[in-house]
């Protein structure tokens, strides 16, 4: 089965929501409290994943808001120079920030993130400035749960999902869950299942999946079971180390294995499978392949020190391919 898109429209995919900054531990295999050094990258699941897809030769843009100093400047002129489109990024004029996320790398194991999310401007992102006429030039609207937390963002969010719905948009939801940024579960709950019930394509972790129907161990039957009474046509679980399953709603189940490499970090796998896995969905490849291709790009970028940077080439992710796929048969 594949997904059919727009093929006319000028934009691939018109991703919407958070753009930070990420600052990653330099010295590996020490707690923060001991590092002295860190790199700036630009960060944000929905900036990650419109950085990748425009870094597979996909015409990628967003829309979002930025803080009015030298962190939203940089954001800007990043992802301007990797090929995203940036003229729906709006400045922040009241005095609110760019959010920060300190990484610490304690070993490939033990990860964690410090996140400074407080009256972030990307949060501040005002239904006003979502524009009908850009993305009514997209294939795929991107949506990612973080920007759904606190108004006027969500509301931002809603209003471009309607648009998109309206002008034959496919609507894609990465739930990307950051549970500092919500009031409660209960209100996560509320918006994630709003939000999903009226996308085509849903991906997120089991546990994320749990959080949006408000378990503590939910099954994958009884997930697609409700989504599939809804919009979504595809729905993706990821379940870390056991890879990852797809359901279609004609039925079919796929399931996607993860490449083993060396870990650096855990932290942007989620953005680096999403934007690959939507290259290869937009760019007309069947659901197994673009399993592959998601599995692929995440085992890259744990491999190595940052998110956004560190995302691959279309060579890259066919080359890990075809070398996992000959020591299978040498395996065998």
């Amino acid at each position: 089965m594949k997904i059919e898109f727009k093929s006319e429209r000028e934009f691939d995919l018109i991703a919407i929501g958070r753009a930070c900054m990420d600052l990653n531990a330099v010295e590996y295999n020490r707690p923060m409290e001991e590092t002295m050094t860190f790199k700036k990258y630009v960060g944000g699941s929905p900036a990650n994943i419109a950085i990748g897809a425009s870094k597979l030769g996909l015409k990628a843009g967003f829309i979002g808001k930025l803080a009015d100093d030298q962190h939203g400047r940089f954001i800007e002129q990043y992802m301007r120079g990797v090929g995203v489109d940036t003229t729906q990024m709006s400045v922040d004029h009241e005095g609110h920030k760019t959010g920060l996320a300190f990484t610490e790398i304690k070993s490939p194991e033990e990860c964690s993130i410090l996140m400074y999310r407080d009256e972030v401007a990307d949060l501040y992102l005002h239904p006003s400035e979502v524009s009908e006429e850009y993305i009514k030039k997209a294939k795929v609207l991107l949506v990612s749960g973080t920007a759904l937390a606190k108004s006027p963002s969500r509301e931002a969010v809603l209003k471009a999902i309607h648009l998109a719905k309206k002008n034959d948009v496919k609507v894609i939801f990465e739930l990307d869950y950051r549970p500092y940024t919500w009031a409660s579960p209960e209100e996560t709950s509320v918006y994630y299942t709003l939000v999903a019930d009226q996308a085509d394509v849903v991906v997120g972790t089991r546990d994320e999946f749990d959080i949006m129907e408000n378990l503590k161990d939910g099954s994958n039957e009884a997930t697609v079971s409700h989504l599939f009474k809804h919009s979504p046509e595809l729905i993706v679980i990821k379940h870390g180390v056991e890879g990852s399953y797809a359901y279609t709603k004609s039925g079919e189940t796929f399931r996607g294995h993860v490449y083993l490499t060396k870990v650096l970090k855990t932290f942007g796998a989620g953005d680096s499978y999403a934007s690959a896995f939507l290259y290869a969905l937009i760019s007309g490849k069947d659901i197994e392949t673009a399993l592959k291709y998601g599995s692929a790009s995440a085992a890259i970028v744990v491999s190595k020190h940052s998110s956004s940077e560190a995302m691959p080439t279309v060579e890259e992710i066919e080359q890990l391919i075809a070398e996992r796929s000959k020591e299978a048969v040498t395996n065998q």
